[in-house]
Parts: structure tokens; C-alpha cells; sequence
């Protein structure tokens, strides 16, 4: 018997706010570098692998996890990671030691690799094909909230109340999402199988190639830079109004999800995104608080159009492997989520934190570079 359409949209919430919460939880450390470092006794590039880990590994488990898994019912390994993703929120808080805390993130890039490559793609199973485009919408829109409304409160709480409240937040949040998911999603076997084969495939396309080195570029401009951001604002704003300057970012990247789902030229898109992240890292670290504020709103809305646009090209360049494409796209955005935080690293501890926005201004200025080369010789926007 299949489930009641009620319950049916019930599993939708359910997988967007397991989204969200591994959103959050992931790029939660973005908001609390600072006092993650004191507490530590490390700094801030070194506390910048608490960005790092979650990614490679990320990167690393969306297809192994996926095709590890191919053959277990749906529903059960959502709520497992859920589950997975609480006992990482419980061991962050509870560390005593920074590697503690890491293995704690390294929990958290499994979690990543596996739900993303899992969850994402499951609308049209629970709730049709014809409400499939909605539910998918409303699936995805848990990516802006995790900036707008998780990260900001992460960092309020971490203010109020210390770094490691906020993971046990978030811990309480996963376990009570996984159970919502057991509650009202319905019964999914594993339809379709994806192998390594036909990723290895999709690797020889050129189109997909062109999609690969565009969000490594772009991606890696915006997390080399975004991850420390907050020592940076820092040094411009007062401590008490940080959270509102991240919650303007996320909210001005909402907007920019929406709009570059509107766009009827996702190349123009992609171009435009990279240029005005370039600009805006470019002179954040000479800007006052106003300045900042105003381009926290150019950044925001840009990068809100990154995901849309990546994903909208590996998806035009594999139209035969959606679940495959799905894969690539989760693998390819969290080994650069790695790559970036780490390299901005090596970057803010051997020069300063301005230098490491001048190098992400440099990728991003790239990554419209190749976007508009691609656009003149890849059919996947044509």
C-alpha cells in the first residue's frame, strides 16, 4: 500500500530538514572558527581543517556510499545517516581534544557523501512525477536556509552560549529528523543502481569535464575565502552584530538561488556569479562596516547561484544518468569544499587573512574565464 499523499509531502519536509541539518552542521565551523581556534589552542588556518575533513571525505564517500549501498531500501539509510550525522554533533561537542573534533567532521563527510547522493534525487518517487519539480524545489531550498537561518543561529548560540552547544543543537536536530523520516517516508527499494561504471563513463564526456573544472574554480574561490571570513569581519564590525551580517549573506543568497533558477541562460549565470564573487572578495578586506554589509549582498546573491548552475550543467551534459550526475555533482562540490578551506589555510597562516581573499578573487575571475570558453565550445547549455 502506498502512502497517503499527506504523508507523502510529510517525507519531503522530512528530507529537507535532514538537508538543512547537514548543511549546517557542515559549514557550521564558518561562524565559530574563532572560538573553535581559542578553545583549542590552534589557529585559525589550522582550525579551517574542521571545514577541510567533512569535504574530502565527502568527495570521497558519493559514490562509494552510493554504490556500497545500491541494494538497501532508501528509507533505512536516510535514517541511519541521520543517525550517523547526530553521534558527530554529540562527539564535537563533547571533544577534549582537536582531533577528537576531527573525527567528529570526518563522520560528518560521510554523512554528506551518502545523503546527498541518496536524498537529493528522491521527489519523483515520493510524490510523483507530476509534483516532482516542487518537491525537488523544496528539497534544495534547504541549502540556503542552512547560511540564512543555521549558520547565523549556530554562531548566535556559540556567542551566547558556547561553540559546543551549538552541535548538540544539532545533534538533537538529526536524531529527531531521522525519526520523522522513519515515521512518514514510505517504503524504497533501490531502483536504480548506479556503478562505477557508468561514472567512469560520464567522466570521459567532455561536457562533464567542463563541469568539473568550472565548480572546482568557483567553488574554490568561495569556500578559500568564505571559511574565514569571520576572523576577517572581525577586524571590521563589532562581535554583537556578526550573526546579522551572516544572516544578511544568507538571505541574499536565497535570492540568488531563486533568481538563477529563473535565468534562461545558465552560462551567462554561472559568468556573472563568478565575476561579482571575484569583486566582492577583492574588496571586502578594504571595505568599512557599510562597505561590508553591502558586499556580504553581492557575494551572497552570487554564490546562491553557484549550486543551481553547477548542477544545471552536469545534468544537460548526462540526461541518460541523473543519479550518476547527481554523484559527480556532490563529489566534485565537496572535494573543492576541502580544497578551498585547505588551501585558504596554508594561505591566512603564512601570509594574513586579506591575502587569502586576493587569492580567491584570482580562481574566481578564472572560473568565468573557463565558463565563457565552455559556453563557445560545449553543447551542455545549448
Amino acid at each position: 500500500m502506498s502512502a497517503p499523499p499527506t504523508n507523502r509531502w510529510a517525507a519531503v519536509a522530512s528530507v529537507t530538514v535532514g538537508i538543512f541539518a547537514i548543511v549546517t552542521t557542515e559549514i557550521l565551523p564558518i561562524g565559530l572558527l574563532t572560538p573553535i581556534a581559542e578553545g583549542f589552542g590552534v589557529s585559525a588556518g589550522t582550525a579551517g581543517w574542521t571545514m577541510t575533513v567533512p569535504g574530502l571525505v565527502a568527495a570521497v564517500a558519493a559514490p562509494v556510499v552510493t554504490v556500497a549501498t545500491g541494494r538497501i531500501d532508501r528509507r533505512r539509510m536516510l535514517a541511519c545517516l541521520l543517525l550517523l550525522l547526530a553521534v558527530a554533533g554529540f562527539l564535537a561537542a563533547a571533544a577534549p581534544a582537536f582531533w577528537v573534533l576531527l573525527t567528529a567532521r570526518f563522520l560528518v563527510g560521510l554523512v554528506i557523501g551518502g545523503f546527498w547522493s541518496i536524498g537529493s534525487g528522491l521527489a519523483p518517487r515520493l510524490v510523483g512525477t507530476a509534483a516532482a519539480a516542487r518537491a525537488t524545489s523544496v528539497i534544495f531550498a534547504a541549502v540556503p536556509l542552512g547560511s540564512v537561518l543555521g549558520v547565523p543561529l549556530g554562531t548566535l548560540v556559540g556567542q551566547l552560549a558556547g561553540w559546543r552547544t551549538a552541535f548538540v543543537l544539532l545533534g538533537v536536530l538529526s536524531l529527531a529528523t531521522a525519526a520523522a523520516l522513519l515515521v512518514f517516508t514510505p517504503s524504497l527499494p533501490a531502483k536504480e543502481i548506479t556503478r562505477i561504471s557508468v561514472l567512469s563513463g560520464l567522466m570521459r564526456r567532455s561536457d562533464v569535464r567542463s563541469g568539473l573544472i568550472v565548480t572546482f574554480l568557483v567553488v574554490l574561490a568561495h569556500f578559500g575565502t568564505y571559511t574565514y571570513l569571520t576572523p576577517l569581519l572581525r577586524d571590521v564590525v563589532r562581535p554583537d552584530v556578526l550573526s546579522g551580517y551572516l544572516l544578511v549573506y544568507g538571505v541574499a543568497g536565497i535570492a540568488g538561488t531563486f533568481l538563477a533558477g529563473l535565468g534562461r541562460k545558465p552560462e551567462a549565470t554561472f559568468a556573472a556569479a563568478a565575476t561579482l564573487i571575484a569583486a566582492s572578495v577583492f574588496l571586502l578586506p578594504h571595505a568599512g562596516p557599510v562597505g561590508a554589509l553591502a558586499l556580504l549582498v553581492v557575494w551572497g546573491a552570487a554564490y546562491g547561484a553557484v549550486p543551481v548552475c553547477s548542477q544545471t550543467w552536469f545534468a544537460r551534459a548526462a540526461p541518460d544518468a541523473p543519479e550518476a550526475a547527481t554523484v559527480l555533482f556532490t563529489a566534485s562540490f565537496q572535494a573543492t569544499i576541502s580544497a578551498g578551506a585547505l588551501a585558504g589555510g596554508f594561505v591566512v597562516d603564512a601570509v594574513s587573512v586579506p591575502a587569502v581573499m586576493t587569492c580567491g578573487g584570482v580562481a574566481a575571475v578564472l572560473a568565468a574565464a573557463v565558463v565563457a570558453r565552455a559556453a563557445r565550445r560545449e553543447p551542455a547549455f545549448r
